[in-house]
């Protein structure tokens, strides 16, 4: 795998639903392939939260977007709970017709936004991760997508000047910078695998992988914490 072009520079507008497609082509096939009785496993990466109720908060998530309802506390822990609840009494096919819909059209609302809404198709891929993990399906936060994902990691940890850290990662070729810099001071290291980088800065468990980490704590890196 090659460095992602644009992790170092510019915005690129299009990166979002270009993720958002490529998780769509691989995603909802395989949500289509399983029985009911998968719907209802717990996603461990979620606490509290069956696979059902990430699907669910991932398409209410996405239709808010396409939509443009953005009231007050959308996206809070309240907001996603009622989400979820409103979902009840949907079937789970009607549940991946809706996230396939919202995933297609999203891509170019989010680009229009000028970057306001980048982290929301971030947080998409890493739930798919989330549910591809509940499912025992191999691939969780890694797979087609993840030069895009870590395109897109390095965007919003920039833009929301995040801690600075330099990642030498055994899927890259070249070091992956991450936020941004603070005075004199060096960047954090870390040296590992891309997916649990992914892991790291989206909170997700990250118990017997291998890596480095010199100059921040885990928490620290949770861009969604």
């Amino acid at each position: 795998m090659t460095t992602p072009a644009d992790v170092h520079d510019v915005r690129d507008p299009e990166l979002p639903g270009r993720l958002l497609n490529a998780e769509r082509e691989v995603l909802i096939p395989l949500l289509r392939a399983r029985a009911d009785a998968d719907f209802a496993l717990p996603a461990a990466a979620c606490p509290g939260w069956t696979v059902r109720d990430v699907l669910a908060h991932c398409s209410a998530a996405l239709t808010r977007v396409v939509e443009g309802r953005f009231e007050e506390g959308v996206f809070s822990p309240a907001s996603n709970d009622r989400d979820i609840a409103e979902r009840a009494g949907w079937t789970n096919a009607r549940i991946v017709d809706e996230l396939e819909r919202a995933m297609a059209e999203a891509g170019p609302v989010i680009a229009k936004a000028g970057g306001v809404l980048d982290a929301i198709a971030l947080g998409e891929w890493v739930h798919a991760g989330d549910v591809r993990e509940a499912l025992g399906e191999p691939g969780a936060y890694a797979g087609g997508g993840l030069p895009d994902a870590l395109a897109l990691l390095a965007h919003v940890t920039r833009e929301k000047e995040h801690l600075w850290l330099h990642a030498d990662l055994d899927d890259l070729d070249e070091p992956l910078r991450l936020g941004a810099a603070a005075g004199d001071a060096p960047p954090a290291r870390y040296i590992g695998d891309a997916p649990t980088l992914v892991r790291l800065y989206s909170g997700r468990p990250v118990s017997g992988a291998g890596y480095e980490l010199a100059g921040a704590r885990e928490g620290e890196l949770n861009i969604f914490g």
